[in-house]
């Protein structure tokens, strides 16, 4: 659905994106990630049309990026952009009828997710009478109320208590089994991993990791393992299969995290330990994308 070709944005003596390149495809998640400062909020404000690339360029459907596209794109940012002193119900009105939809259809759709939500009785509240949370409700109403193919959301759980952000990350996985697009810029990688298809990972302005979230995961493997076994404490000579990195115990119950040495498999593993313990459990710990996050952005300061 996007195509972001070799874009390049400078302000001043800051070069906020550098030649950065990636393809969302329709239809799925994507998790645009990176610390505070990476240029993912230059990335977006550009796809938007907010600010212009100073080079490269972005194709909507096969199409460049124009503003044509403005209807087609629903953009929850993170700093909030409602009117305070406005009612709720009015301004989700004039904000779908600036998408393009007539007043009667937007108040058709309005009711229905003041409904959904459960916010019918915040119609003639004013912004500034809710809490953050509830601020956040009205914006993603405001957000999809026009029925995007493409949702942009910048921290969309900010302020929201589980039960609330539970409600809205189902809303949003909705909304992609409809067929929205989503790019999706968060911190908080576990929902990353729960929600994103594939990611981009930006640090001092450029890209330096993509793909899909189960491809990375897998790259990252690095043959650790945790093992549960039950017995006296073991030691291990230097021809063990594998290192152990940590180790803890309750009574004779033990878990130790192990890596396996160069040219070994974890079968290797349980054949070093089987005559000597017994074992409850094996399992792999792949790098989490938190995990990953860390890494990768720790190689490139």
């Amino acid at each position: 659905m996007v195509s972001i070709r070799n874009i390049v944005k400078q302000y001043a003596s800051q070069r906020a994106l550098d030649d950065v390149s990636m393809e969302i495809e329709t239809g799925k998640v994507f998790g645009l990630l990176g610390p505070n400062g990476a240029g993912k909020t230059s990335l977006i404000r550009i796809i938007n049309q907010i600010t212009a690339p100073d080079s490269g360029e972005i194709l909507f459907n096969g199409e460049p990026l124009s503003k044509v596209h403005v209807d087609k794109i629903g953009y929850l940012p993170e700093e909030r952009g409602l009117y305070k002193k406005m009612e709720i119900g009015e301004q989700i009105l004039y904000l779908a009828q600036l998408k393009g939809l007539s007043r009667a259809e937007a108040r058709k759709r309005a009711r229905y997710w003041f409904e959904k939500l459960e916010i019918q009785s915040w119609w003639n509240k004013k912004i500034e009478e809710l809490s953050k949370g509830m601020q956040q409700k009205a914006q993603f109403v405001a957000t999809v109320i026009h029925e995007p193919e493409l949702l942009i959301l910048d921290e969309p759980f900010t302020g929201f208590d589980p039960v609330n952000a539970e409600v809205i990350k189902n809303e949003i996985l909705e909304l992609n089994k409809k067929g929205a697009t989503v790019i999706f810029s968060t911190h908080r990688m576990e929902s990353v991993e729960e929600l994103c298809d594939s990611i981009a990972l930006l640090n001092l302005s450029k890209k330096i990791l993509d793909g899909k979230v189960k491809t990375i995961r897998n790259t990252y493997r690095n043959g650790t393992y945790a093992i549960e076994y039950e017995g006296p404490k073991l030691s291990f000579n230097e021809g063990a299969p594998f290192a152990v990195l940590n180790e803890t115990a309750v009574d004779d119950h033990h878990l130790m995290t192990v890596r396996l040495a160069a040219g070994n498999k974890v079968n290797d593993v349980l054949r070093y330990l089987l005559p000597l313990t017994s074992i409850n459990k094996v399992e792999e710990k792949v790098p989490s994308m938190n995990d990953i996050f860390i890494e990768a952005v720790s190689k490139v300061r």
